[in-house]
């Protein structure tokens, strides 16, 4: 018995790169979320940010520095899971259905919680310092920042039990 074997062999090249955006991902309610949380938690660092070194042991001092630490850490990753679900098609198909959605936002949730109500409640007390208004803004927007985290735990929660929303 002989057979007869055929090999075909194609070589071809490109040049450039090809940058693919998943656009879709923006119109999801989970994409949108991320969004707003980005855009919140920049907002937020940038208030209390700015005035990080200006009446450095005065008003409330350990509670910005707690709330920034907050802030900023969950800024950038949120930036990063928005950034790798909008350049990858199977990031935003595969980390929803993670555990890691549900324990990251639950925390952000406790964390931004924690830092904006001890950070409202200590701002209470400097009702005269210049930079009363923007703490004040940026606690408040922290908790707007942490409802969404709550949000975004429970459709994480949904999605990693294989409930539809």
């Amino acid at each position: 018995m002989s057979h007869s074997v055929v090999i075909t062999r194609t070589t071809t090249t490109s040049s450039g790169t090809a940058v693919f955006l998943n656009t879709g991902y923006m119109s999801s309610l989970g994409g949108i979320l991320k969004f707003f949380q980005t855009v919140l938690g920049a907002v937020c660092t940038g208030l209390v940010g700015y005035y990080v070194d200006r009446d450095a042991y005065g008003i409330v001092f350990i509670p910005r520095i707690f709330f920034l630490l907050m802030a900023v850490t969950f800024l950038i990753t949120t930036f990063c899971i928005l950034l790798s679900s909008l350049l990858s098609i199977s990031s935003a198909s595969i980390l929803p259905k993670t555990l890691f959605e549900v324990i990251y936002h639950l925390l952000g949730f406790a964390l931004l919680l924690a830092a904006s109500l001890t950070l409202l409640i200590k701002v209470a007390d400097y009702k005269r310092s210049y930079i009363y208004e923007p703490i004040l803004a940026a606690s408040i927007i922290g908790l707007v920042n942490s409802g969404l985290y709550l949000f975004s735990t429970i459709l994480a929660f949904r999605s990693y039990r294989g409930i539809g929303i």
